[in-house]
């Protein structure tokens, strides 16, 4: 344990290649484990595509065609247009540039004179066509920054609008860690007339990928800003960058901390590099093929839009390699920068977490295996170590859904290393654990329960914990007289029966169930296990509970037990959830307000003829695609606030029959509640005739006496319950 310790000690200031290159990888695979995450619709790409180079012509298109291009995208209402493109040379197809050939075929000689006017006339140079277009709109040019010295080149400068700020301030700028830049590549001066100017260099690590982008770089000791980050700057109407810097150690330059464009600050790593949350494969984002812009197509989709110019094109070479593939262009990775900026989502590094991280998971894991060591048998410490390792990588990858990378070569190489110190004997005594936490619980809670139980021993504490849960009850309609009809021994035969369909059922839609009362079942949904789709699963599992109990009916019938008739409540809402009893005997279950509403609302199910009542919580969380016909609004015994009742009658559109009934019904209620009773009876009064519903009973008889004795004033439509 002492040997694993000392890893990190002695890499932790100078990790080697081969444990980045690991975590690279393992962050490769993290981000294919998560797969696509919602990209901003603010963030579009123009793309000079395949189809549009077959339409316009080879590249590089005339500078007018850019012009031409980029103005239309300017009147669909672009918020600002980044060129991920950069305009190094003349363009060769101005026609300045043959004027003197088309002048020497004309019949009538023209003078010096005129061949110089004609020659000064901007409209016949593409660039400064294209120049006085972009100096018209928001724009940012590209450029791009060369990193090793080459001494054929002529030093040049770019010229961005951003005012950059330090904080602290008065810092040196030559203490700073700025990726260095030696020259540039930038945009002829007859074109470079936008707003500003970004470079859009990105470099891949060792194995070719892209994986951070520099924000800011220096050339001559000043720092320049990105395209990415102009963009966005320019879009939200900044003046100003805040460049934040680390405390400034007398051996070593001063790194960065992160960037700020008005109150946004986006973190980066010491030298000014964001680290790059992709949101998917190739196409994550809106992409408008060029050649569609020119031609008047596709100018709805730009308004208000972060415009990225660029090149998917295979010919064009614009092509670099991501997490997702090695076939991505290099415009969608600023488009994605930009995204991680406006979403203040971009990944960091978090170094202190994972020496953290190292060192708490060489200490348990330490325990763990000295323990395995001491009291079981060879196979329970490869057991132990699988888990460690398992846990390393599952807590990594829940940081990392968090947008925290955590490396953890680290952490696996300590584990690797405590795990050879001791010894694979005495494999049993995990399995002995299991299997009795399995055999003391496997009879009461669901296998889910169990399950989670095993990997989280701690979990077995008394105090709970709230969540947003459905709660679910069932009961036996009658089960008294039901009862009394039968022997003891056919009552038990029938009750593991009818118990065993419906828990079935339960545990086939994700449910977990709690506990049997007599004839009733009380189950959750989104518990123990997290589920977003609680509800609608609840509500799926109680639809598919009573086409259950009709296929069953059939064989009770066979065997002339009787008919059994059943009634349903579901209640969505915070609950309090965890292991509940006292210190010798509990149970994993759920307590609350909410679960008493539940309870409640299976009793209404008698009052109502209906076989499943929910909550208007639990209607909401299902969603839209299940019918639920309204019931009534009711103030049940021990709750303060009336609640809306449904009932649920199908997944999907109902039967058109089914569908005329609800909408009457619904006319019924909703007259009902503006106290035209009159109204109200006649519709239920023809419900009644039509289907004979216990339902239309119940409001024929509370229409009859508000016809004769009309509420009061202040009536707000709310039936109030007195017993349970």
């Amino acid at each position: 344990m002492t040997a694993a310790l000392c890893l990190f000690a002695l890499f932790g200031g100078n990790r080697p290649r081969l444990l980045t290159a690991i975590d690279n990888r393992l962050t490769d695979v993290m981000f294919n484990l998560r797969g696509s995450a919602p990209a901003s619709p603010a963030v579009v790409v123009v793309d000079i595509d395949d189809a549009s180079l077959a339409a316009i012509g080879q590249w590089p298109w005339p500078r007018n065609t850019v012009a031409a291009l980029v103005a239309r995208i300017h009147e669909a209402g672009a918020r600002v247009i980044g060129f991920d493109l950069i305009f190094a040379e003349p363009d060769r197809t101005s026609p300045k540039n043959h004027l003197d050939n088309i002048i020497d075929l004309l019949d009538t000689p023209v003078g010096e004179e005129e061949r110089t006017g004609l020659r000064a006339n901007p409209a016949l140079d593409h660039d400064l066509i294209l120049g006085e277009t972009l100096g018209s709109m928001p724009s940012v040019l590209g450029y791009v920054f060369l990193t090793a010295r080459q001494h054929n080149l002529a030093a040049k400068t770019p010229f961005p609008s951003c005012i950059i700020r330090f904080d602290p301030p008065g810092t040196e700028l030559s203490s700073i860690n700025f990726i260095q830049a030696s020259n540039t590549i930038v945009n002829i001066e007859e074109v470079s007339q936008g707003e500003s100017e970004g470079f859009f260099n990105a470099f891949p690590d060792p194995s070719g990928t892209i994986r951070k982008v520099p924000l800011f770089m220096a050339l001559n000791g000043a720092p320049y800003p990105s395209l990415a980050l102009e963009t966005v700057r320019i879009g939200l109407g900044e003046q100003e960058a805040t460049i934040h810097l680390s405390q400034q150690l007398e051996t070593s330059p001063r790194g960065v901390l992160g960037v700020s464009l008005g109150e946004r600050f986006i973190p980066t790593d010491d030298q000014g590099q964001i680290t790059v949350n992709y949101r998917g494969p190739v196409k994550s984002f809106a992409y408008v093929p060029a050649g569609e812009i020119l031609a008047g197509q596709g100018l709805d989709r730009l308004k208000d839009k972060y415009v990225l110019l660029g090149t998917s094109a295979a010919g064009l070479l614009d092509l670099r390699a991501t997490p997702f593939s090695n076939i991505f262009p290099g415009v969608e990775i600023q488009a994605t920068v930009i995204d991680n900026i406006l979403a203040g989502d971009p990944l960091t590094h978090d170094l202190y977490t994972e020496i953290g991280m190292t060192y708490a998971l060489v200490a348990a894991s330490g325990l763990l295996l000295s323990a395995l060591l001491a009291h079981a048998p060879p196979l329970a410490g490869a057991l132990g170590g699988l888990l460690c390792l398992a846990a390393t990588a599952g807590g990594s990858y829940l940081f990392f859904l968090n947008n925290r990378i955590i490396g953890i070569t680290y952490p696996l190489l300590a584990i690797i290393t405590v795990f050879l110190a001791v010894t694979l004997s005495n494999y049993f005594f995990a399995g002995r654990e299991k299997r009795f936490l399995r055999h003391a619980f496997g009879h009461y809670v669901s296998p889910e329960v169990v399950s989670e139980i095993i990997r989280n021993p701690a979990n077995l504490a008394l105090s709970g914990q709230v969540r947003n849960l459905t709660v679910f009850f069932s009961d036996i309609r009658d089960f008294t007289s039901i009862s009394e009809k039968m022997a003891p021994e056919r009552l038990g035969s029938f009750m593991n029966r009818y118990l065993t369909a419906m828990s079935t059922v339960v545990l086939a839609h994700g449910g977990t169930v709690d506990k049997y009362i007599g004839d009733a079942i009380m189950a959750i949904w989104g518990a123990p296990l997290t589920d977003h789709e609680h509800a609608a699963r609840a509500v799926r599992g109680a639809l598919a509970s009573v086409k259950r109990l009709d296929a069953l009916q059939a064989e009770l019938q066979l065997e002339q037990t009787g008919k059994i008739e059943i009634g349903i409540g579901l209640n969505t809402g915070d609950m309090n959830v965890g292991n509940f009893g006292s210190s010798q005997r509990f149970d994993y279950t759920v307590i609350g307000d909410n679960v008493n509403l539940a309870s409640r609302l299976e009793g209404l199910t008698k009052v109502y003829g209906c076989r499943i009542l929910i909550s208007e919580a639990t209607r909401d969380g299902a969603g839209p695609g299940f019918c639920c016909r309204f019931i009534d609004r009711v103030r049940v015994k021990g709750k303060k606030q009336p609640v809306n009742i449904f009932e649920p009658l199908s997944e999907g559109e109902p039967e058109a029959e089914l569908l005329r009934e609800v909408t009457d019904f619904q006319k019924a209620i909703t007259a009902y509640q503006q106290r035209d009773f009159a109204l109200a009876q006649r519709i239920m009064q023809a419900l009644d005739e039509k289907n004979g519903r216990k339902l239309y009973r119940l409001y024929l008889e509370r229409i009859d006496v508000f016809l004769h004795s009309p509420p009061p004033p202040d009536w707000d439509g709310v039936f109030i319950f007195t017993t349970k």
